[in-house]
């Protein structure tokens, strides 16, 4: 193997190292489409709970999410809006009022994504020294 493709190689594992360990985890995200419901009233509340719509359930920026969806019937609309919605929010707050696992990397992934880039760099950087002083040996005994 010569040494053109044993740097790339080298520096392509270097990379796979130190990139793919510190690439984002994906965390769950409480995603909802129109499809989701079954009545309009739900996805209401769902959209009530976080009016920049970010699940995109008001397509026409109306303040209505799900206009296609059928209505709940008016006999069970009244007794059972109250528990529809407090089923179908989304909720604000993690585990005992905290964030929950939705925010981000944790402060170790970041850490541990920082160190594997440094030594990345590190070894790379290294790399390059010692083939620079090994290509300037031979040079120097003639």
């Amino acid at each position: 193997m010569n040494i053109r493709t044993r740097s790339l190689s080298t520096t392509a594992l270097a990379l796979l190292a130190t990139v793919g360990p510190a690439a984002a985890v994906a965390h769950a995200q409480n995603n909802f489409n129109c499809s989701d419901f079954t009545f309009q009233e739900d996805a209401q509340a769902v959209f009530n709970s976080d009016p920049s719509d970010p699940n995109r359930l008001d397509a026409d920026n109306d303040g209505i999410a799900c206009e296609d969806l059928p209505h709940r019937p008016a006999a069970t609309a009244t007794a059972t809006a109250t528990s529809t919605a407090a089923a179908t929010a989304v909720p604000q707050r993690g585990v005992n009022a905290g964030l929950g696992g939705s925010t981000g990397p944790a402060d170790f992934e970041v850490a541990g994504g920082v160190g594997l880039t440094v030594l990345g760099a590190g070894l790379a950087a290294g790399h390059l020294v010692l083939r620079r002083r090994r290509r300037a040996a031979p040079a120097r005994r003639h």
